[in-house]
């Protein structure tokens, strides 16, 4: 008889970071792989930040903090994001969690009861459903064309509103295909929503700062002011700042979901790691002109990447608005048979074969919701990206 909970059979181990450590240990055996897998920044977390963190251990604070995070980073949040987009967030709305995460596996399992709905627009982030299910609850996926960008249309969420709905999620710009939603396709969105007082929305805005082309980010409080009191804004410091292995996420939402969240937390992890916590108070209140440094290298290397895939028969993708992704279609090419014998019948064999023939590792599309697609992260250097273009070029020219 196991002992695994009925829930676990539910999900699935996070196949990014599968994917990632299967890189590795190939690395590890000595195997020359190219991993574009991860969602990680590639940049090393900024000196000041480093430094601020350093200092706390010098001054001691080691000790447990508020479950919702120290007064003073709670504080700099809610400043950071009303600066940036204009909010009007109190620290006391503001809830500092081990990574972004955290913050929407307590929000699911804060608010759902059986069988309420999610709707989730796909492609997606690949533990938005895993997360739903976790809380009991159903995640409602949307699919999405790349027609529209992958951005969800006023009709698509119209349809898919029942009066089981308790959530829309929404992540802007995207994981995994790097679309960001304009303000006036939010606010298209935010229409309807309107008309729909008992759905809530979590806003994952963890890339609202890489966006490309001067291109403003923007949120759906920022939007549609009147769906304050029913949004989740959720942010963090592990992408626009460098610092995914700090594990610092935060929400911002009104008081009586906080105080929801707090609850929950504080019976589970309690506050995330003080230290960490230090880093990012450094983080967000400190200078933000490297970001824009950081910006301009990833805008350089989209195009890079963009470039080098459109121009390999058989392969075909956008170019991103933000983050820091390329979502690229292999349909034309299912079917086919590799260099190395591999009969690729889905998007999983042709990234399994890549990887395994010429050892550049990257994310099938049916991860993220949307089969027939593969996920390659160009947070990487360029030397790195250019020899896994010729690479992926290569694998492909081979195919019979």
């Amino acid at each position: 008889m196991s002992l695994a909970a009925e829930r676990m059979g539910r999900i699935l181990p996070s196949q990014t970071i599968a994917i990632t450590q299967k890189a590795r240990a190939l690395k590890a055996e000595g195997r020359d792989v190219i991993s574009l897998s991860a969602g990680e920044p590639d940049f090393d977390t900024p000196d000041f930040i480093k430094k601020a963190a350093i200092e706390a251990l010098q001054r001691g604070e080691t000790k447990y903090t508020d479950v919702a995070g120290t007064p003073a980073l709670r504080k700099a949040v809610a400043e950071r994001l009303n600066a940036d987009f204009g909010l009007d967030y109190r620290p006391e709305e503001i809830c500092v969690s081990t990574g972004g995460k955290q913050v929407i596996y307590n929000a699911m399992v804060a608010t759902l009861n059986a069988g309420d709905e999610v709707v989730i627009p796909a492609p997606a982030w690949v533990s938005y459903p895993d997360i739903v299910q976790l809380a009991d609850g159903k995640p409602v996926i949307v699919p999405t064309t790349p027609e529209t960008g992958f951005r969800l249309t006023a009709e698509q969420l119209r349809r898919a509103i029942t009066p089981r709905t308790r959530w829309l999620v929404l992540n802007s710009p995207c994981n995994p295909t790097g679309s960001a939603y304009s303000r006036d396709e939010l606010k298209a969105l935010t229409d309807v929503l309107l008309e729909h007082p008992q759905v809530w929305i979590l806003t994952d805005d963890i890339y609202a700062k890489l966006t490309y082309e001067g291109r403003e980010a923007c949120t759906v409080v920022q939007v549609e002011p009147r769906l304050r009191e029913r949004t989740l804004t959720m942010n963090g410091v592990s992408k626009a700042y460098a610092m995914t292995g700090w594990r610092i996420g935060f929400s911002a939402a009104p008081v009586s979901l906080t105080k929801e969240l707090i609850k929950l937390q504080g019976q589970s992890t309690s506050n995330a790691c003080s230290i960490a916590q230090a880093a990012a108070l450094a983080a967000v209140s400190g200078p933000q002109d490297f970001i824009g440094e950081m910006v301009a290298v990833y805008q350089k290397r989209r195009d890079l990447v963009v470039d080098a895939l459109s121009a390999v028969p058989g392969l075909s993708c956008a170019r991103p608005e933000g983050a820091f992704y390329v979502f690229v279609s292999v349909q034309q090419l299912l079917g086919r048979r590799t260099a190395g014998g591999h009969v690729l019948e889905s998007d999983e064999d042709f990234v399994k074969a890549m990887l395994e023939e010429v050892g550049v590792a990257a994310v099938h599309g049916t991860a993220f919701l949307l089969p027939g697609y593969f996920r390659v992260s160009y947070a990487t250097s360029t030397e790195l990206l250019e020899e896994a273009c010729r690479r992926i070029a290569r694998f492909c020219g081979g195919l019979a």
